[in-house]
């Protein structure tokens, strides 16, 4: 057994792996209810050790994601550079490094001796691996490739920001790296905060705005912050940018070249943010474009690995599957730091302990569907003791039921089988629509997510009916290619609706499934598989029987701000506190105006940081 951990930055989690098969692996926000959880994971190691039904002694290496040392010399390093103008920034940062980071492995082992006491005779199992080594083993060995190119891009580990490695069979070899300053990650975190957005979990944000803008500053960016080579290579212009030295990730040079400060976040959008993120969405898939283009020249390969935050862009992941010569991709479903925690379990497995690598032509990340499950004896219990009014239905009725209320626009909470692991909902935890109907994705966003209306719905597809819906002819089960809708489907804009600007376009159909396309006839797509998930498969086909549309709208179970809900208990909480119509637990059906008023001694908006 191998136990790896991400920790004490952001996206806090634990995986375990047994014979080099994940038997576990859950993020520590999902059990704390606190977003982005950074603290060290002991409700998801405690959970990975019950999934295993084993003890913490039982697991023979406990591996952390990175090196502390290494990313302390680095912001040592950065600061002595900058000296004396990063002071306020390093007297902030010092006293947590010192008391807490710089002593990582105390505190980890300090850590796993509470969750099992007996592990104190076991403190040398504990070993660390290199932050971009994480990202890229969790990019590659779970693959269903052999051999292939691995691209990591995130905003910064100790030093590198980008990786471009070779893996064959059971090992990888970085063939070349990016360091910091000089980063993607951290050129799209800046524009995330010049828009007004939240850096680490609004970037998704200024990629759904981006179709409402126009790529005005494109130019600009290549000409004063990005020096852009035709492999994609690239430098930043650090007279742009505070984050090496401040507390910011701009500064008055970055406010003077695009003519005003920072956007104060949840004000009004304007054109000019939607223009912005435009532009920062092209350049960024450009950067990614050349860099793929090159590594297919030049090691000959057409198989491709990607991890690492930015490889949640999952427009760019759409280009590069169209526009370059990569034949097959994939994409680690949980790319971000909490990947790292699968990264680090199979770097010790394969390339530490050397042991072999069996591919045989599916991934390794079961659908991502890793997390808890609640059966329906425990559903009951809970449900019964809070005196909650439900139905309990059969296998037949309940799919027949759900598909009737979805066909009737109600709006769906569902939860079965197994949590997801990364940030996607995937049909364990997620709250469906009816894609057809032209009212679903306002309502989702504003009484159901309470979130802002431009931000835009993914579809769910039975696989079998990819291809008649989209133009894409390759599996996308974790939610990580745009592509767009089928040309039959559009309905094309009048010659006055194409005279309109920015959010102005949000309320024009643009296909038959409004809900799910986006303003420039583009979708998310979810594949959706018997294999991995038979019951999410089983309804959709159950809804496409009744009206002959084999997709759904999916969204994560959660509110704005709230992660993805784990427990019965949270999604019940979530279904009373919103406009849900439906809650499914399992083969339990709850319907809201059966249920009693909900009141609570607080406004439950403030419990959740805005993202």
């Amino acid at each position: 057994m191998i136990l790896g951990i991400s920790a004490l930055y952001h996206d806090s989690a634990a995986c375990l792996l047994e014979e080099g098969k994940i038997v576990a692996a859950a993020q520590e926000e999902r059990f704390t209810r606190k977003k982005q959880d950074a603290r060290f994971p002991e409700h998801a190691i405690r959970y990975c050790l019950k999934e295993a039904g084993i003890q913490l002694t039982e697991v023979e290496f406990v591996t952390f994601y990175e090196k502390p040392f290494v990313k302390f010399e680095r912001l040592l390093e950065t600061y002595l550079s900058y000296a004396p103008l990063g002071i306020l920034s390093f007297a902030k940062s010092m006293p947590i490094w010192l008391k807490e980071k710089l002593f990582q492995r105390r505190l980890i082992e300090n850590q796993l001796i509470q969750i099992d006491p007996e592990w104190k005779a076991y403190k040398k199992r504990l070993l660390f691996a290199e932050h971009h080594q994480s990202h890229a083993a969790s990019a590659f060995f779970p693959s269903p490739f052999e051999e292939a190119l691995i691209l990591t891009m995130d905003g910064v580990g100790e030093w590198t920001t980008a990786s471009m490695a070779i893996g064959h069979g059971n090992q990888m070899e970085i063939k070349k790296e990016i360091k910091f300053p000089h980063s993607l990650g951290l050129l799209y975190s800046a524009f995330t905060y010049y828009t007004g957005f939240k850096v680490n979990s609004g970037e998704y944000k200024v990629m759904g705005l981006a179709p409402y803008g126009e790529p005005k500053y494109v130019q600009l960016i290549l000409d004063h912050l990005i020096d852009l080579k035709e492999d994609g290579s690239f430098a930043l212009n650090m007279g742009y940018f505070d984050y090496c030295k401040g507390l910011k990730m701009t500064n008055s040079a970055f406010n003077q070249l695009f003519g005003a400060p920072p956007r104060k976040p949840e004000s009004e959008l304007g054109q000019k943010e939607m223009d912005l993120a435009r532009s920062i969405q092209e350049v960024t898939e450009e950067v990614m474009l050349r860099i793929v283009r090159s590594l297919c020249k030049e090691f000959q390969l057409k198989n491709l690995c990607l991890a690492g935050g930015v490889a949640l862009n999952c427009v760019a992941n759409g280009r590069i599957l169209r526009e370059t010569p990569v034949e097959k991709i994939w994409i680690q479903p949980a790319a971000g730091d909490a990947g790292g925690a699968v990264g680090a379990a199979y770097a010790t497995w394969h390339q530490f302990k050397n042991m072999p690598r069996a591919v045989n032509g599916s991934d390794q990340m079961a659908g991502s569907y890793l997390g808890p499950r609640f059966p329906n004896e425990s559903i009951q219990k809970f449900l019964k003791k809070k005196e909650i009014p439900h139905h309990f239905v059969d296998e037949e009725s309940l799919f027949q039921k759900v598909a009737e209320s979805l066909q009737e626009e109600k709006v769906i909470g569902w939860m079965q089988g197994r949590m997801e692991f990364g940030p996607r909902s995937l049909g364990g935890r997620s709250i469906l629509g009816d894609p057809r109907s032209p009212k679903m994705q306002s309502v989702m966003n504003l009484k159901i997510k309470y979130r802002e209306s431009f931000r835009p719905f993914a579809p769910s597809i039975l696989n079998e009916h990819l291809t008649e819906y989209f133009d894409l002819d390759r599996e996308s089960p974790y939610m990580l290619l745009v592509a767009p809708v089928a040309e039959k489907f559009r309905i094309r804009m009048t010659e006055r609706q194409e005279r309109l600007w920015g959010i102005e376009k949000l309320n024009v159909p643009r296909s038959n499934l409004p809900a799910i396309t986006h303003v420039d006839y583009s979708a998310r797509i979810q594949t959706v598989h018997q294999e991995t998930n038979p019951r999410y498969h089983r309804l959709i086909s159950t809804f496409y029987d009744l009206t002959g549309c084999p997709v759904l709208v999916n969204t994560s179970f959660n509110v704005r701000g709230e992660p993805i809900v784990c427990t019965p208990e949270d999604a019940y909480r979530c279904f009373m506190r919103t406009e849900m119509d439906v809650l499914v637990l399992e083969n339990f059906i709850l319907y809201k105006n059966e249920q009693p008023k909900w009141a609570e001694d607080h406004d439950w908006r403030n419990e959740f940081e805005l993202d």
